[in-house]
This record gives C-alpha cells, sequence and structure tokens, in this order.
C-alpha cells in the first residue's frame, strides 16, 4: 500500500500466462481483441487438442478479478472451450499481446475518494452471430474505485435496442438486490 491508495494486480501471474503460451517476447497491442470480430463456433478448423485452450481461457477467467479491461474478450473466448478452433485461439492472441504491454494494469483503491456510487450499463444488441442475444455489461464505482463489475449474454432475444438496454437495466437492478 502506498499512500495514494491500494493497487491490486497480478504481475506474476500475468507473465506466467505469456511464458506459457511463448507470448512473453511479443510485441503488445492496444487493445484485447480485434474490434468488430465475430467469432462462431463453425469458424476455422477444429483444435486436435482442446486443452490448451480451455486451459488459457481458465486462465484469463481468473485474471479478470483484477482486470476488468478482460472481461469482454476472455467472455467471449469462453463460449467455445467446448469445442474450440484455430480461430478461437487465434482470437486469443491479441488478449494476450494486450496483457503484454500492462501487465501491471490491475485495480487502484484510493484513500481519498468520495463516497460516491456511479453505476454504468450497456448493452451490445443482438450481437450473437448464433443466437441473436444481447450482451450486457456493467461497472460499479465507488468514487473512483471500480468495485463491482460484469460481462454477460442476455437470457432472451430482444426485439429491439430500447428492450435490450431495459433487460441490460434489470439485469444490474437483480444483480444489486441479489448479490
Amino acid at each position: 500500500m502506498k499512500d495514494n491508495g491500494l493497487n491490486i494486480c497480478q504481475r506474476k501471474y500475468s507473465l506466467d500466462i505469456l511464458e506459457e503460451v511463448g507470448f512473453l517476447d511479443c510485441k503488445p497491442v492496444a487493445t484485447p481483441i480485434v474490434p468488430g470480430q465475430r467469432l462462431t463456433k463453425d469458424t476455422g478448423s477444429p483444435l486436435t487438442d482442446a486443452a490448451p485452450y480451455r486451459r488459457l481461457v481458465g486462465r484469463l477467467l481468473y485474471l479478470t478479478a483484477t482486470r476488468p479491461d478482460l472481461a469482454y474478450a476472455t467472455q467471449q473466448l469462453s463460449h467455445f472451450v467446448d469445442s474450440p478452433t484455430s480461430e478461437h485461439m487465434s482470437a486469443a492472441h491479441p488478449v494476450l499481446r494486450y496483457i503484454k504491454g500492462a501487465p501491471r494494469q490491475g485495480l487502484l483503491y484510493p484513500t481519498n475518494t468520495a463516497v460516491q456510487l456511479n453505476v454504468f450499463a450497456d448493452s451490445d444488441w443482438a450481437s450473437c452471430p448464433e443466437t441473436c442475444r444481447s450482451i450486457t455489461g456493467f461497472c460499479i464505482f465507488l468514487g473512483s474505485a471500480l468495485i463491482s463489475w460484469r460481462s454477460k449474454k442476455q437470457m432472451t432475444v430482444s426485439l429491439s435496442s430500447s428492450e435490450a438496454e431495459y433487460r441490460a437495466f434489470a439485469f444490474l437492478l437483480f444483480v444489486r438486490h441479489n448479490g
């Protein structure tokens, strides 16, 4: 803990992931996912051994405990752990290169922050190309400190962007009241 607050990061864990998959010397990128990229279960050729992909996605899921910036990309990759393809593994490479650019990134809980709750929610209407379901995301700040976040595919298909936004808000209220 420093004078400005508590910084929680998983630097060593991030570097261990990069070393395990051979990306320790890779060139960093600015975003963890290729903008506009839509993954489907049928793209690419099936991996002969799915275990490395599953292990990587599991490790990325654990890393999101201190890296909310990886939540959406990891959520997208996790849809294909049952039958990953070469395309899915290739989509994981920008995530690894993004981690390389900032392995120390984490959460900062400042000592002097306003006690004000700020909540932001959004949805990506019909973004899943296979099910046409929307993805909801939210983050909750106490002052300037991020205290909760989530990205999840909605349970039902929304018929409009307004309905998707309404479902995102309803989901946020449900999480708030039920933990």
